[in-house]
């Protein structure tokens, strides 16, 4: 397992997965009972196979990550329990983050299907320039998403440890 709190590798979306001796109700029992003790840092929710972990309200901000695990039993041994988490953004920016890379891409193939077309016929093509402009955004909201990824490391940080606390 490698650890998605490694300040030198930028990850869109830190993932892991663990094997654990517990089951998945000891499991979602643990989370219940330590998201109680900590309720001054964390909240979440808890369901069978399914734990969120996120900070509380007054700890949040724009960039502050969700942890989401889910939890399913080992095909090859029924004792053990197959952890998959990852870590990301509320789902809110990352909606806004998806909507907005899509919005880019679709506007890049409009913009590129006119000025070819246009260009075929033997009219202007200087549409065409507007494809730099449309990367530079797209390189510029890869930019921000990777600054509010360090904005919120030290958060994934803190809630990676109180999981694996928890896990193992």
């Amino acid at each position: 397992m490698m650890s998605p709190t490694d300040p030198q590798v930028f990850h869109l979306r830190p993932r892991f997965k663990l094997i654990s001796g517990l089951s998945i109700d000891e499991i979602c029992q643990q989370f219940n009972d330590q998201l109680q003790v900590h309720n001054n840092i964390y909240t979440g929710k808890v369901r069978t196979g399914y734990v969120s972990v996120y900070p509380k309200p007054e700890h949040r901000h724009y960039w502050s990550p969700h942890f989401s695990l889910s939890m399913e039993p080992s095909e090859d041994d029924h004792e053990q329990t197959i952890i998959s988490g990852i870590y990301g953004p509320a789902p809110e920016v990352w909606t806004m983050f998806v909507f907005f890379y899509a919005i880019l891409g679709l506007s890049i193939i409009i913009v590129t299907v006119i000025g070819f077309a246009n260009r075929s016929i033997g009219e202007s093509s200087a549409i065409l320039w507007a494809i730099p402009v449309l990367a530079l955004l797209i390189g510029s909201m890869y930019s921000v998403s990777y600054f509010g990824q360090k904005k919120g490391h030290n958060q994934v940080e803190d809630i990676y440890k109180f999981v694996m606390k928890i896990i193992k």
